[in-house]
């Protein structure tokens, strides 16, 4: 039997901007030397990295750092704390620094407010190696909550700086500001959520709701995955999450569905393109 599945893969769903500068650069080096060390997975999504990795990428966990020596070691778009540039200094290792750009510039605002002797209160993943890099600026100094309720009962100073971590949604940032604002704590928010990724949430909830079935494809490790995931959800009850095509299953479908297929910041298009093809074979 044919479905005939009317397929549409999302334009804007894919690599952001940072993810993109990272891969480009660990393919160059890859071309020119045969392998390259990556500090952490270059990105949250297992096959891109499989792909990488039959190209020569070693990935590497912050232990096995200072054991390098006169290497390069890329370092992916999420950034580093100040102690990873410390070790290649020490150890003459080449950092290819592949830290977006956004990212870098929270970083800086961060280690600036900690300077100056400010609080600082961090919205994002617990253990996540952006938000690790951030409190490496305050020396782990800073307050990291992924959930407004871990604040409660925490002895917090009358006064602080709020940050939040790039892929966050921009509503939660600003009405955990609004919820300690209101239990009269002076906040000053600092807004630092990557336009490009908040931009996503909105479009997609618009994509999402032209379609009778939604397939968002993302790693279960992106943490921008679960949360666009949500966004399908919400604008469209019949969205499905998978990680690779083998994951569909023909009885999602019914003859004559539309259906719309997305994805997170680090899922690659070929891998989209992937699961289209599957849906259009059934």
């Amino acid at each position: 039997m044919s479905y005939n599945l009317q397929v549409t893969i999302d334009k804007d769903s894919g690599f952001c901007f940072g993810v993109v500068y990272a891969i480009d650069m660990a393919e160059e080096i890859l071309e020119e030397d045969g392998y390259l060390y990556c500090l952490g997975d270059i990105v949250h999504n297992d096959e891109e990295v499989a792909r990488l990795k039959a190209k020569g990428l070693r990935i590497i966990g912050h232990e096995q750092l200072p054991e390098l020596k006169n290497e390069k070691v890329l370092i992916r778009a999420h950034g580093e704390a100040p102690e990873t540039y410390r070790i290649a200094l020490e150890n003459n290792i080449t950092l290819i620094d592949a830290s977006c750009p956004v990212v870098l510039k929270l970083q800086n605002r961060v280690k600036t407010s900690f300077d100056q002797q400010e609080k600082v209160l961090i919205y994002g993943k617990h253990g996540h190696a952006e938000v690790i890099g951030l409190q490496g600026q305050t020396n782990g100094n800073a307050v990291v909550f992924q959930d407004i309720s871990e604040l409660d009962g925490m002895d917090l100073p009358e006064q602080f700086t709020l940050y939040s971590q790039t892929t966050k949604s921009v509503d939660k940032f600003y009405a955990i500001k609004d919820e300690l604002m209101r239990r009269g704590y002076d906040v000053k928010a600092n807004d630092t959520i990557c336009r490009q990724v908040s931009n996503r949430y909105e479009d997609l909830g618009d994509f999402a709701r032209n379609y009778n079935k939604v397939v968002f494809v993302s790693g279960k490790k992106s943490s921008n995955g679960r949360v666009l995931y949500e966004v399908c959800q919400k604008h469209n009850p019949n969205s499905y999450f998978v990680s690779d095509p083998s994951e569909l299953k023909p009885e999602f479908f019914e003859a004559g569905d539309t259906v719309g297929v997305c994805g997170a910041t680090s899922t690659p298009m070929w891998l989209m393109e992937q699961v289209k093809a599957v849906l259009e074979s059934y």
